[in-house]
């Protein structure tokens, strides 16, 4: 495989994760204990990631415990905890048009912390990607809830500084002990603050139980791997654009099965989606500024801003990949 195949393939397999968080808003409002988001955001974290740490056990050391503690507050705690909050305070389809905004947040981050300047073109595409998101899921009579608001611009700020950082910071230890680490630091941040502000858990019945299995295995623990893998290998701009694949899902899901409304509103904002995903991909826009004289060089631009991983690192990855997502299919 070339590098460039390669590096695509890294792509593709990012989008695993936003289609998988869309899905989780219908599962989140049909199945999930209402009213309850911190403790739904704990359970979702907690106990996957010490699945995750059993099968992959290893313990940070030195600056990593810290590190550790800033990455699942900041990528899980926290921002589980205000999605939870936007979900159950506001429209889904508002909660996703704000949290669409996130890709230009990821830019601007990274070009703060890391020096990875974002393109004009990679801006107006998460523009246009973004008022695709408006169009595909707002509708008429939204009540605007000024909490659910801050919670979905909060999440959005968490998780932009986080997934940055990830870029920055190499672990000493590879990619599923490193996701576990976060997702257990950031359930035990959790877990105080939900019995405190909730009080106990409330009952779980066998939906809910399934519900939070399915956010927990596919929304969380194969999410959030190929999320971050995405995010150490590719420019901040690639990965965030994708990430708008999240709101596309969840509309996907609801039409599929609550029956939702799609109509000419909804296929427009949803080529205007794909459209910003496209238009703003840093390997397209050197695809279609290069000379014909290039030849069949890989994609620079999926290249650009990666500061880990050397290439022939990188070219194992997918391999390595794959045989920890299939140790963890079989557990």
């Amino acid at each position: 495989m070339s590098s460039m195949e390669n590096r695509w393939r890294t792509l593709g397999l990012t989008a695993v994760a936003p289609i998988a968080w869309g899905s989780g808003y219908y599962v989140t409002e049909a199945y999930l204990p209402p009213d309850r988001p911190l403790f739904g955001a704990m359970v979702r974290a907690l106990p996957f990631g010490l699945l995750l740490l059993a099968l992959r056990p290893g313990l940070p050391r030195g600056v990593w415990w810290w590190r550790a503690l800033l990455l699942g507050t900041l990528n899980i705690g926290a921002f589980f905890a205000l999605i939870f909050v936007a979900a159950y305070r506001l429209p889904g389809g508002m909660a996703a048009t704000l949290t669409a905004t996130a890709p230009i947040m990821v830019m601007l981050v990274a070009w703060l912390v890391i020096g990875e300047r974002p393109r004009a073109a990679s801006l107006a595409g998460a523009a246009v990607g973004a008022t695709g998101v408006a169009l595909l899921v707002l509708r008429s009579g939204v009540v605007v809830d000024p909490l659910g608001v801050a919670a979905s611009f909060g999440a959005v700020a968490m998780s932009s500084l986080g997934f940055v950082l990830v870029k920055r910071w190499q672990p000493p230890v590879d990619l599923l002990t490193f996701t576990a680490w976060q997702l257990v630091a950031g359930g035990l941040v959790l877990l105080p603050i939900a019995l405190v502000v909730e009080g106990a858990p409330p009952p779980i019945d066998l939906p809910a139980v399934g519900g939070f299995l399915y956010l927990g295995v596919a929304g969380t623990l194969v999410a959030y791997v190929v999320w971050f893998r995405g995010l150490r290998r590719l420019p901040a701009a690639a990965v965030s654009l994708v990430g708008l694949l999240n709101p596309v899902a969840g509309t996907v899901v609801g039409v599929a099965l609550a029956g939702e409304a799609f109509g000419a509103a909804q296929a427009a904002g949803l080529l205007l989606v794909l459209t910003g995903i496209l238009a703003g991909q840093p390997a397209i826009l050197d695809r279609l500024r290069r000379s014909p004289d290039d030849g069949d060089r890989d994609l620079v631009g999926l290249q650009s801003g990666v500061a880990v991983d050397d290439p022939e690192a990188g070219l194992a990855e997918p391999a390595r990949l794959d045989r920890d997502l299939e140790l963890l299919a079989r557990h």
